[in-house]
């Protein structure tokens, strides 16, 4: 997906929340990707039918915090404790984060590989009221990365193997 298409469904994300509840609801329930709102201390507050999709499970309202995913992992396949995920990060830090990849484990066993936006949100007097967080599927982008590294560590293992041993 194309950088200025992620930023246009963030932009679309961000206005809704100018509006009011309902008009929010409709707004972010329209969009085509995965957006989720948190309260200030990542309790999940609101996700769109993507969210769930995206997942593969409905997030919990009010108990999940940070993340509407099972379980997340980094590219080199580490648990990446939800505490540590990108959208903790920009609420304990107040600020955006950008240019990650995780990959969301589902409960089926399945994996999907997202690039989020998490941006924190903030009042007029500046207080952080909570975060919204947008994932664009990079699930393609990933399964090729990986099918070529899988084939640069052939190639190395196939010119560093000394036939000749017995």
């Amino acid at each position: 997906m194309l950088a200025n298409t992620a930023d246009q469904y963030l932009d679309a994300a961000l206005a809704a929340l100018s509006h009011g509840r309902a008009d929010r609801r409709a707004v972010l329930d329209r969009l085509p990707v995965p957006v989720y709102l948190t309260d200030p201390t990542g309790l999940v507050s609101y996700w769109n039918r993507a969210c769930a999709d995206f997942a593969g499970r409905e997030p919990q309202l009010g108990k999940d915090r940070w993340c509407v995913t099972w379980q997340i992992h980094t590219t080199s396949d580490e648990v990446l404790p939800h505490d540590r995920c990108p959208m903790a990060v920009a609420i304990k830090e107040k600020r955006d984060i950008r240019g990650e990849v995780a990959i969301a484990m589902r409960p089926d066993g399945s994996r999907r590989a997202s690039r989020p936006y998490p941006t924190p949100l903030f009042d007029a007097q500046g207080e952080l009221t909570g975060a919204i967080n947008m994932l664009i599927d990079v699930s393609e982008e990933q399964a090729v990365a990986l099918a070529d590294q899988a084939l640069r560590c052939r190639r190395l293992a196939s010119t560093v193997c000394d036939k000749d041993v017995a």
